[in-house]
């Protein structure tokens, strides 16, 4: 099983349902070789949002292979352009892992005041996405959550525990699009 296929078996098993690959041929994408791709998940039932992943972020040889997944209220290009613009970040400029965070360089969806995302752990889904045994290493699952300008300055100048404690305190609604800064 080639690697990006092995992510995207590790996703549909862990939410229990295949997903459908997100065609994007703008900009470099070349440069994330030929088995990238970003997968959407529909909403459910029990999750009334979209998903959308990336397989292949990643690779075998990276030491600490990550890949993300970001939720969304719509089924939108502008997301899936994000996810190839962040991996495109992460494989051609500076590694990404957890509690980083990346400027989108606009909103990540219109309208909202979130233009940068933090690599956080997969709180909704746990230990059973976040981690996928391979060779000897694991394959890290992170979720990618939209925050403000504000945010990643409350972050720099407080720390990761602060800006969850904010997020907390103010009941985060992480894919409310019009959604203002929780600092």
């Amino acid at each position: 099983m080639i690697w990006a296929d092995r992510i995207a078996d590790h996703y549909d098993k862990v939410w229990d349902r295949p997903a459908t690959h997100c065609k994007f041929e703008k900009g470099p994408i070349n440069e994330l070789g030929s088995t990238f791709q970003i997968r959407k998940y529909p909403p459910t039932a029990d999750r009334n949002m979209w998903t959308f992943v990336t397989c292949g972020m990643s690779r075998a040889y990276d030491a600490t292979p990550v890949e993300l997944h970001i939720f969304s209220p719509v089924d939108s290009p502008e997301i899936v352009e994000l996810l190839v613009v962040t991996a495109h970040y992460h494989r051609t400029s500076e590694p990404l892992d957890l509690w980083h965070t990346v400027n989108f360089g606009r909103p990540w969806l219109e309208g909202s005041t979130c233009s940068h995302g933090l690599v956080s752990l997969p709180y909704l889904d746990g230990p059973a996405l976040e981690n996928l045994p391979f060779q000897n290493n694991s394959i890290k699952f992170y979720w990618l959550i939209p925050i403000s300008y504000a945010e990643v300055q409350y972050k720099v100048e407080r720390g990761i525990n602060a800006l969850e404690t904010a997020f907390e305190i103010a009941k985060l609604n992480y894919i409310d699009v019009m959604r203002g800064s929780v600092v």
